[in-house]
């Protein structure tokens, strides 16, 4: 008996801050449906060797590619890394960001600059950079990675939720530009996810209904990946345009 072809085998995704939490669940995620995997993030690169052998162990391919994004030559060199290796680029997880915390009248433009970059200057640039290749390609899928904080706002988090808030427009704006060309594009906004969380987040600030979450439970990194992961398979290229809330229903529409 021969073993059933995978979803998205022969497909090619890169994941931007990929190595821990969302970022390493959604390529595992990924790679368990067939894909191989372009692992990106600003410094950690032992971590995304690990994510690495981790995709390899699930019998796909992984690159590792250490670069920032918000440096506009890095992300084309990303890019051209994944054509030389793959031939092509299927699939973008607009993942990498950063969280830091400031009241809002204490918050220098800096730092505003520097969240803005990350989050919303990142997902330009490499969205970008990639969507000739999806193009010439035939189509392909964009996800990125807003947050509930955009929709609810958050005390010390102004910056993150305006950058977060960009890429709702962002995913609207290039979903309607390339539909015709078979490219989707969607925004998956996560709600308060346990875990470990890096050293620059800090405690997850207050925001609105934010300790009563229905479900009673935070979520789970590998749980966002799941909705990631299902707006990529082949059966859902009929949405596109749509933030979809994976936050125990602390958002309600």
């Amino acid at each position: 008996m021969t073993a059933s072809r995978q979803a998205l085998e022969g497909n090619v995704a890169l994941v931007t801050g990929a190595s821990r939490r969302i970022g390493r669940a959604t390529a595992l995620a990924l790679a368990a449906e067939g894909a191989d995997i372009v692992l990106n993030a600003r410094t950690t690169r032992d971590e995304l060797e690990g994510v690495a052998a981790e995709v390899r162990a699930l019998g796909r391919r992984a690159l590792v590619h250490l670069a920032d994004v918000t440096d506009e030559k890095a992300v084309a060199e990303i890019v051209e890394a994944a054509r030389r290796e793959f031939g092509r680029i299927d699939i973008l997880v607009n993942n990498a960001a950063i969280r830091r915390q400031a009241a809002f009248t204490e918050m220098s433009y800096a730092e505003w600059r520097e969240i803005m970059a990350v989050i919303l200057d990142g997902a330009f640039l490499v969205s970008r950079a990639v969507l000739p290749l999806m193009v010439g390609g035939g189509g392909g899928t964009i996800v990125n990675l807003g947050g509930v904080s955009a929709h609810l706002g958050a005390v010390r988090r102004a910056h993150v939720a305006a950058a977060k808030a960009g890429l709702t427009g962002l995913t609207r704006a290039l979903a309607v530009e390339f539909g015709k060309e078979g490219v989707t594009v969607n925004c998956v906004a996560p709600g308060k996810i346990g875990g470990q969380r890096s050293a620059t987040s800090g405690e997850v600030p207050p925001m609105p209904g934010g300790d009563d979450i229905p479900v009673g439970r935070e979520g789970e990194p590998h749980e966002v990946a799941a909705m990631i992961c299902h707006l990529c398979l082949p059966a859902s290229r009929y949405i596109t345009g749509q933030t979809i809330h994976v936050s125990g229903g602390i958002y309600k529409v």
